[in-house]
């Protein structure tokens, strides 16, 4: 059973009063409140399982400035589904994104800075940097071309072939160019949201991003292939042979 942590739970609550007032401002439908809901709860539970498993039950400070950013997402996840069903203010959806964006920027050095830099603080950036991408590029790939989904898809695709080729799995180098590609779509996207850009360069700076995407994608995959395990080397031994002949 997961032991629910105080920080995780603090954090869900604060998600709802985030949704809670979006829907008294601006109005959110069922579908939107429920899937801001979960996700919330997703954030919560997943959360409070890695800091059981890593031994610790309280959130570091950068910790706590990644939560603040999973529930500015879980604001934008609850707009965007909304926006199946009818229009929502493109600003404060925009608003939200970019803060979440803004955000990214602060956690890494305060963690530095305060020596709280942890594998579980990591990943847990990496994840609320993952659904952002997704639901902002489902979001423009309505205007836009489907294949803008892409974008907030290849990390996803990335984890499941993992699952059928395991020398895809476990941790890569660290790598600047990674991180500036992935603030790129991020900017990409939130732009394509604003929608201040004509259309047709729009489109050709989305292509240019997932290109980008792509390309930094294959250079992890590329690494990792070339660092996977050897396969094993059956060696027969001398018995076997003069079994053999």
């Amino acid at each position: 059973m997961v032991r629910v942590t105080p920080g995780p739970v603090v954090g869900l609550a604060v998600q709802v009063v985030v949704l809670a007032g979006l829907a008294a401002t601006v109005g959110l439908s069922g579908a939107g409140w429920l899937t801001g809901l979960g996700y919330g709860i997703v954030v919560c539970r997943t959360l409070s399982r890695g800091l059981h498993r890593s031994g610790r039950y309280q959130l570091g400070p950068a910790n706590r400035v990644t939560l603040a950013r999973a529930t500015l997402v879980g604001g934008v996840v609850a707009l965007a589904v909304t926006s199946v069903e009818r229009p929502v203010p493109v600003a404060v959806l925009v608003s939200l994104a970019t803060a979440a964006l803004l955000l990214d920027a602060v956690d890494g050095p305060v963690a530095r800075r305060t020596g709280t830099v942890t594998a579980l603080g990591a990943r847990f950036d990496m994840e609320v940097d993952a659904a952002l991408l997704l639901v902002l590029s489902g979001y423009a790939a309505r205007p836009y071309p489907a294949w803008v989904l892409a974008i907030g898809l290849m990390r996803y695709a990335f984890v499941a072939a993992g699952w059928v080729l395991p020398w895809l799995r476990g941790s890569l180098p660290p790598r600047y160019w990674r991180k500036v590609v992935a603030a790129t779509q991020g900017v990409v996207l939130v732009t394509a949201a604003a929608g201040v850009i004509p259309r047709p360069l729009m489109i050709a700076v989305l292509a240019a991003s997932l290109a980008l995407l792509a390309e930094s994608f294959g250079r992890d995959v590329r690494w990792r292939w070339r660092h996977r395990p050897a396969p094993a080397t059956v060696i027969a031994t001398a018995g076997n042979a003069d079994t053999a002949a």
